[in-house]
């Protein structure tokens, strides 16, 4: 996801998850193309090389897992700065326990 509008439209219209590093957004669309995905980096994370460090590392998992989302979805990822420093393990089972409760429908 690139429009500003899509993350809006996620944030009013959709569920939240938590996690220990990250928070996820998600809303499950109408139309039948494939999920979608966003980080939001803020600069409060750090600076250039800090944010594209951690969204790479994120992207990394992301696509790892994103078999797990099997209907049409649109998912925000809010990254904490612990995500710079943490085991690329530990990132990656975050970020599976929160695809499969979205899979499940277990959200806030």
């Amino acid at each position: 996801m690139l429009k500003h509008a899509d993350f809006q439209a996620v944030y009013r219209q959709g569920r939240k998850q938590f996690s220990g590093n990250l928070a996820l957004f998600f809303r499950v669309r109408d139309d039948m193309a494939g999920p979608r995905v966003g980080f939001a980096v803020g600069k409060v994370l750090g600076g250039a090389v800090q944010r594209n460090r951690i969204r790479r590392r994120m992207r990394a998992v992301v696509q790892r897992n994103l078999s797990q989302l099997a209907r049409p979805v649109d998912v925000v990822l809010h990254p904490r700065k612990s995500v710079l420093t943490l085991d690329f393990s530990r990132l990656d089972a975050e970020i599976r326990q929160l695809f499969d409760g979205i899979a499940k429908g277990k959200a806030r």
